[in-house]
């Protein structure tokens, strides 16, 4: 795609615990950044159309496509597929299998997203399941941690297509030239773990993936950036995850608690706002919003189902640095050299 043609963004407007309104005001802050998008938006006009005529910025660069049909939020994935179509998520996938827009956004169920997802836009081949990746904040910037949620078990082969398309996913959106990749364990020492564990760490320790694989690390490690991308299992990445975001809003009331303890400390708080209001900014959950679903013939970002507008924005602005960027290329050499790893232990001749 040139960088001259607007990106498309396809947004289920009715996905999330306080749609539309949220995924409408996201809408709004992401418009006030001047990039070069389009939205086309799926859900209820009557709930939609009134907001898009009180912001006429945005209107001007959506469209908007009626359903009145949504996912529940607590809706089983199997019943949300069977039922699911026409609806608003369904729509949004849709129009990314069409071609019409280059990513889909919902902030909307998870297990029914990713269920539409594998049954709208298939898996990539050599990818078994799809996993949600994350950008988790470290000192340095970000490392990339997955699975946070799509599988609650992987195997060792699994684990190893997670490292390969987030090494890729760390390239093209973190800028790293080279990776490093680390495996979640429970120590760094290589008899520790599950067996399933020591068996990916076997694999992704093979010259022939090309990875730059730096053995195990630890859940300390995620936050202080010891490797750029952590791969574990979604049950655990899930865990991982919202222990995080709770363990940041409990520092964060900490400290608002202590600045607003006594006059004195009202005071010190005033003459250090800048850096307060920076740090704030760094701790707050709702900057690095949206997991992105790897391993799909198209992409697809899910949002926190709880986040306001504030989070649903910082989605859609991940959802164009992925847009535009050309990760999935990278993804398909790398399995390319699995399968050729696997074929080679297995005595297959290579095709």
């Amino acid at each position: 795609m040139s960088p001259d043609e607007p990106l498309v963004l396809s947004i289920d407007a009715m996905g999330g615990d306080h749609a539309p309104d949220s995924v409408l005001g996201g809408l709004a802050l992401i418009a006030k950044d001047g990039f070069n998008l389009r939205f086309l938006i799926h859900g209820d006009e009557a709930k939609i159309q009134p907001w898009l005529d009180q912001h006429p910025d945005v209107k001007a660069i959506t469209e908007l496509r009626h359903t009145d049909k949504a996912i529940a939020m607590d809706a089983k994935p199997s019943q949300a597929v069977r039922s699911g179509k026409s609806s608003s998520m369904w729509n949004t996938l849709a129009a990314v299998k069409s071609g019409e827009a280059a990513v889909a956004v919902s902030a909307g169920n998870t297990g029914a997203l990713m269920a539409m997802s594998k049954l709208v836009l298939r898996t990539v081949e050599g990818v078994h399941r799809p996993a949600i990746a994350a950008s988790w904040p470290t000192p340095q910037g970000h490392c990339v941690v997955l699975d946070v949620g799509a599988n609650v078990e992987a195997d060792a082969e699994q684990l190893v297509e997670f490292a390969i398309m987030g090494e890729a996913y760390s390239r093209a959106i973190h800028d790293k030239a080279a990776p490093s990749v680390g495996l979640l364990n429970i120590g760094s020492e290589e008899l520790k773990g599950v067996e399933y564990v020591r068996q990916a760490a076997d694999l992704l320790k093979k010259d022939e993936l090309g990875l730059n694989y730096i053995g195990f690390v630890e859940g300390n490690d995620i936050s202080m950036g010891t490797s750029d991308v952590v791969v574990t299992d979604g049950y655990t990445g899930n865990i991982a995850l919202k222990t995080a975001e709770g363990t940041a809003r409990l520092v964060s009331g900490f400290v608002k608690d202590a600045l607003t303890s006594s006059l004195l400390a009202k005071l010190g708080a005033l003459l250090a706002m800048n850096g307060l209001k920076s740090l704030k900014t760094r701790m707050d959950p709702r900057t690095v919003n949206g997991g992105v679903f790897l391993g799909l013939n198209g992409i697809v970002l899910k949002s926190h189902g709880g986040t306001d507008a504030t989070g649903f924005a910082s989605t859609l602005r991940l959802a164009r640095q992925v847009g535009r960027s050309h990760f999935g290329e990278d993804v398909t050499k790398n399995l390319k050299r699995l399968r050729a790893l696997q074929e080679k232990s297995e005595g297959i001749p290579a095709q």
